[in-house]
């Protein structure tokens, strides 16, 4: 069975201004109403989150699914993914080449991977990584790299909501407003 998740991650958010951003954010989520101030026990793998709020459907394209969890929210240097699977490729932000980890028939491809693990794990552990493109040979920041099914992102902010609908676009142009107009990227998975 499992649990579904939609993670909107801010793409601008540093280091520093992480937390004021998060408060902003969360701010203008329970003054919509979307979600409750309150935190209680509604999150998958944290001790507490925010409960779905009386107009939560403000927020959905199916209002008729309700939401049967909450929201966390992830400040910090995080590496966001879609949970289940793995990603296919990867697009090099310079030729916009291709980086296949696997065939067609979905079988390995022999040592394609281990650069990107090795430039996930320096950049959790750094916040600074670098990927070299197997086509155009140039190294490629890994957080300008794009990834099959959106599997990755690299931030320091994300509003992760456990067992939602799927989000309407207004919403989450309007949860990037309360960012500051910042870049956001919706990533949704299931654990």
């Amino acid at each position: 069975m499992g649990n579904y998740f939609q993670t909107v991650v801010d793409l601008d958010a540093t280091q520093t201004d992480a937390r004021a951003l998060a408060d902003s954010g969360l701010d203008w989520l329970v003054g919509e109403g979307i979600v409750r101030a309150e935190l209680t026990d509604c999150v998958l793998g944290a001790p507490s989150g925010h409960p779905p709020g009386p107009s939560w459907a403000k927020a959905v394209v199916q209002e008729d699914w309700e939401p049967s969890d909450g929201l966390g929210v992830e400040t910090g240097r995080t590496v966001f993914h879609c949970g289940q699977g793995d990603p296919r490729f990867a697009v090099c932000p310079h030729c916009a080449g291709r980086a296949d980890f696997c065939t067609d028939r979905l079988e390995e491809i022999e040592g394609a991977w281990e650069p990107f693990g090795e430039a996930i794990s320096d950049w959790s552990d750094t916040g600074s990584a670098a990927v070299v493109c197997p086509r155009c040979r140039r190294p490629g920041d890994l957080t300008a790299w794009t990834w099959s099914d959106g599997y990755f992102a690299f931030g320091y902010l994300g509003f992760t909501f456990w067992d939602w609908p799927d989000f309407s676009p207004g919403f989450l142009e309007g949860l990037s407003r309360a960012l500051g107009g910042h870049r956001t990227v919706l990533m949704a998975g299931k654990l």
